[in-house]
C-alpha cells in the first residue's frame, strides 16, 4: 500500500472515532425503545399519517396523466453537472488527498473549540468563532452542539472548494463555465444540511417539541404544492383582486383578444395634458404596480396629476398559439393610439417594464422608421434590457438543448407559467426555494400573508411561439441591437434611430435584468437618456413608494461611458426614485388640463366595459 493511501486510511480511522463520539448524543434525541407508551403511540400515529398522505398522493399521480412534467427535478441538474465531473480537479487523486487533508484540519479546528479532538483546547466562554459564516446557519443552535457545527462547516467548506474547482477547470468556453457555475451552485444549495430534517438542529428541536406534528403539517404543505405544481410562498387566500390588491379605481375602456386597456380615475382637479400608458410584462400580472394603497405606483402617479392607462395582458391559452413578438409590438402601438384618440392629444408618455420594455424599444424604433415617432412624447424603462450580451444567469437556459426542452413543454401552443416561475426561483434558490422548504415543509410553519410574494406566485402562461422567438432571437442571438437583424411587422429594427427622450431605471441588485445589461440602452439610443440606478432588485427596486423611505438611488449628471464610470461619479439620494421620475416627466410636457370629459372614465356619455382591474387579470 502506498504512503499516501496509508495517510488517508489513518485520517479516516481517526475521523471515524471522533464521529462516533461526537454524534452519539443526536441518536438519543428521538424517542428510544424505552420511552413512555403515550409518546411511542404519538410517534407511530405521525408515521402512519405521513405514509398515508404520501401513498394517497402517489395514487392521484398515477390517475393523472397530465401531471406537470418535472422539468426542474434536481436529478436533471445533477446529470448536467456530471457531464463535467471527470474534468474537475476533484477527480484527480492528488487533489482528493489534498482535499481530505484540508477537511481533516477543519474538523480539528472546529472540534478544538469545543474541547474535543487531538487539538482540543480549553473551551472559551460564549459562542465558538467558526471559520465560515452563512445566514442559512445563523441560528445559534447550529453552533451550540459540536456535531451541528461540524456538519454545516464541512458543507460550507466543500461547497467553497467545489466552486473554486469550477473556476480552474480547463477546456471550457465562457458559456460552459458560466453554466457549470450555475449548475454547481444549484446542486450545492440543494445539498445544504439545513434542507434535511435529521441534520438541521432547528427542525429536530421543533419535531421533538411537537412530537412530529410539524412534519405532518409540512407534508400537507408539500402535497398541496405538488398538486398545484408550484412552490407556495404565501397564503393565497389572504388576497382578492379588486378588494385588497389592485384596488386603484378605474375602468376597462377597451379590450382585444390580447389585452385590456384600463384607465384610472383622476384624483386631482387638473392633470398633465399628455397621458401615460404603462406596459407591464406579460410574464407576470400587471398589479405589481398596484399592489395596495401604500405600495401602488399607479395610485401614486394618479395622485401626481397624471392620466394613467394600464395594459392588462391576457394569460395565454391554446387560442394564442400563433401569437408572436410582432403582435405585442403592434399591441403597444395600438394602445398608444387608443389613448391619443380617446383624449384627443397628439402624443402619450410610455412605460415599459422588463420584457415589455424590451418590446417598447422595438416599438419606438418602428415608429421612428415610419416617421411616427412624435406619437410617444417620452419613454421610461423599468429594469428592461435591449442588449443581452450580459443578461445574467438566464443565459444558462438558452442553449439548443434547453430550448428544445422548453418547446417540448408547450404541446398546446403555450408555456405553463409555473415553469417560468420555477426558473426565476432557481436564480435565487436559497431565498425562493430552500428557505420555504425548511420553513413550510420541515418546520410546518404557516404561510405569511405577503402581497408581493402572492403576486410573485400568481403566474401567467406564455405564447409558445413568442417565447421561443424571444429566447432565440434576443437572449441567445442578441439580434435586437444588430441594426436590421430583426424585422417587426415588415420593417427592420434599428435602435440607433430612436431619439425619444428616455428615462432608464435599473436595480443595483437585479438578478433578472442585471444593471450592467440595462445600462446598455444608453449605448444604443440616439436621443437624450437619463439613467438612474435604484437600490434593491428587479421588483423592490421598482416598487419603492416615497412614504416607505427605503433604499436609495443614484444619478450622474455627467457623461459616463459605462456603468462603472456612472457609479464612480454618481450622487446618492435617500429613498425612492419616483419623485425624480415625476419631475423628469413634467419637464417633457408640463402643460395641464382639467380632469373632465373622457379624462374621467365612465362619466356621462362614456361607454366602458367594466371596472378595474378587469377580467383578464382575474382569469386563471
Amino acid at each position: 500500500m502506498t504512503e499516501p493511501a496509508d495517510q488517508m486510511r489513518k485520517m479516516f480511522e481517526d475521523q471515524m472515532k471522533m464521529s462516533q463520539a461526537l454524534f452519539a448524543p443526536i441518536s438519543g434525541a428521538l424517542p428510544a425503545p424505552g420511552a413512555a407508551p403515550a409518546d411511542m403511540q404519538q410517534w407511530a400515529e405521525v408515521g402512519t399519517k405521513l405514509q398515508t398522505m404520501w401513498m394517497q398522493y402517489q395514487a392521484e399521480r398515477l390517475a393523472d396523466p397530465k401531471a406537470l412534467v418535472p422539468y426542474f427535478d434536481p436529478a436533471r441538474w445533477m446529470a448536467l453537472a456530471s457531464n463535467w465531473y471527470r474534468q474537475m480537479p476533484i477527480a484527480q487523486v492528488e487533489r482528493q488527498q489534498a482535499l481530505w487533508e484540508e477537511g481533516f484540519r477543519l474538523w480539528e479546528e472546529v472540534l478544538g473549540q469545543y474541547g474535543l479532538g487531538p487539538k482540543a483546547a480549553e473551551k472559551s466562554e460564549g459562542e465558538p468563532d467558526l471559520p465560515r459564516k452563512d445566514r442559512r446557519f445563523a441560528d445559534e443552535r447550529w453552533r451550540t452542539h459540536p456535531a451541528f457545527a461540524l456538519i454545516h462547516q464541512t458543507y460550507l467548506f466543500l461547497a467553497e472548494r467545489v466552486g473554486e474547482m469550477v473556476e480552474h477547470m480547463e477546456g471550457l468556453t465562457d458559456q460552459q463555465r458560466e453554466q457549470l457555475r450555475f449548475t454547481t451552485r444549484t446542486v450545492t444549495e440543494a445539498a445544504s444540511p439545513a434542507n434535511f430534517p435529521m441534520l438541521n438542529p432547528v427542525v429536530l428541536e421543533r419535531t421533538i417539541e411537537t412530537k412530529g406534528e410539524n412534519l405532518v403539517k409540512g407534508m400537507e404543505h408539500l402535497l398541496a404544492d405538488l398538486r398545484r405544481g408550484q412552490l407556495s410562498h404565501t397564503d393565497a387566500s389572504a388576497f382578492k383582486l379588486g378588494e385588497n390588491i389592485a384596488t386603484t379605481p378605474g375602468k376597462v375602456v377597451h379590450e382585444t383578444p390580447l389585452y385590456q386597456l384600463i384607465q384610472y380615475t383622476p384624483t386631482t382637479e387638473n392633470v398633465l395634458e399628455t397621458p401615460l400608458v404603462i406596459f407591464p410584462p406579460w410574464i407576470n400580472r400587471f398589479y405589481i404596480l398596484d399592489l395596495n394603497e401604500k405600495k401602488s405606483f399607479v395610485r401614486w402617479a394618479v395622485a401626481q396629476g397624471v392620466s394613467v392607462f394600464m395594459v392588462s395582458w391576457k394569460s395565454a391559452d391554446a387560442e394564442m398559439k400563433d401569437v408572436v413578438w410582432d403582435d405585442y409590438v403592434r399591441a403597444q402601438i395600438e394602445a398608444i393610439d387608443l389613448v391619443r384618440d380617446r383624449l384627443d392629444v397628439p402624443s402619450a408618455h410610455a412605460i415599459g417594464y422588463c420584457v415589455a420594455g424590451t418590446t417598447l424599444a422595438a416599438t419606438l424604433s418602428l415608429l421612428h422608421k415610419r416617421g411616427e415617432a412624435d406619437r410617444v412624447k417620452s419613454a421610461t424603462f423599468f429594469t428592461a434590457q435591449v442588449d443581452f450580451a450580459k443578461a445574467g444567469e438566464l443565459l444558462n437556459f438558452v442553449d439548443d438543448q434547453q430550448l428544445m426542452a422548453v418547446e417540448a413543454m408547450s404541446p398546446d401552443g403555450y408555456l405553463d407559467g409555473r415553469y417560468m416561475a420555477a426558473t426565476f426561483n432557481m436564480l435565487r434558490g436559497t431565498d425562493l426555494i430552500w428557505n420555504y422548504v425548511v420553513n413550510n415543509y420541515l418546520l410546518g410553519e404557516d404561510y405569511p400573508a405577503f402581497d408581493l410574494l402572492h403576486w410573485n406566485g400568481d403566474v401567467t402562461n406564455l405564447p409558445a411561439k413568442w417565447h421561443q422567438q424571444y429566447l432565440r432571437d434576443l437572449y441567445r442571438d442578441n439580434k435586437l441591437v444588430q441594426a436590421g437583424a430583426l424585422r417587426v411587422d415588415g420593417d427592420e429594427i434599428d435602435l440607433g434611430n430612436v431619439q425619444t427622450p428616455t428615462y432608464v431605471q435599473a436595480g443595483k441588485e437585479d438578478h433578472i435584468a442585471p444593471a450592467e445589461s440595462v445600462w446598455s440602452i444608453t449605448d444604443h439610443f440616439a436621443g437624450p437618456v437619463k439613467f438612474v440606478l435604484a437600490g434593491s432588485g428587479h421588483i423592490a427596486g421598482v416598487v419603492n413608494p416615497p412614504d416607505a423611505k427605503k433604499y436609495q438611488y443614484w444619478t450622474n449628471d455627467g457623461s459616463p461611458r459605462s456603468l462603472e464610470e456612472f457609479r464612480q461619479g454618481a450622487e446618492e439620494h435617500a429613498g425612492s426614485w419616483w419623485p425624480d421620475w415625476i419631475e423628469w416627466l413634467r419637464e417633457q410636457a408640463p402643460d395641464t388640463v382639467e380632469a373632465a370629459g373622457k379624462r374621467m372614465p365612465g362619466g356621462d356619455g362614456d361607454t366602458v366595459i367594466e371596472n378595474a382591474p378587469g377580467r383578464y387579470v382575474i382569469a386563471r
